[in-house]
């Protein structure tokens, strides 16, 4: 696959909107694009990795802001090294295992429902 995505291209593949880029690259979530001789912008397999953290960052609740400073970290560096964003990380981490286990007690109280072929009752509620 080729390393030199037009922004159209990039949409499909990260799943944001071409104007979600455009907005990313003002506020300097994302690098500003690499621009072709004719000024259209393209953009990097590395662009699109990073298009995928955010997008999973979101998924967990993390603000844009929040994402920033993790953005342009090597795969390869050691957080560990910055006490800071370990520590930014860590709870973030811990308020993602809380949304997890209170997901699983719905999915349990689902999975229950539908093998006792029962409705949905006081019994939600009440618990």
């Amino acid at each position: 696959m080729s390393d030199n995505f037009t922004i159209k291209e990039i949409s499909k593949l990260s799943g944001l909107s071409e104007d979600t880029i455009r907005y990313y690259e003002k506020i300097q979530l994302l690098p500003p694009a690499k621009r072709k001789d004719n000024g259209h912008r393209f953009y990097s397999s590395t662009d699109k990795d990073i298009m995928s953290l955010i997008t999973c960052m979101k998924k967990t609740g993390m603000s844009l802001n929040e994402m920033k400073p993790f953005l342009f970290l090597s795969q390869e560096g050691d957080i560990q090294l910055d006490p800071n964003l370990y520590s930014l990380l860590q709870s973030h981490k811990e308020k993602i295992e809380v949304q997890i286990k209170g997901m699983q007690i719905i999915l349990e109280f689902i999975n229950n429902k539908l093998k006792k072929g029962e409705g949905f009752g006081k019994t939600f509620y009440a618990e």
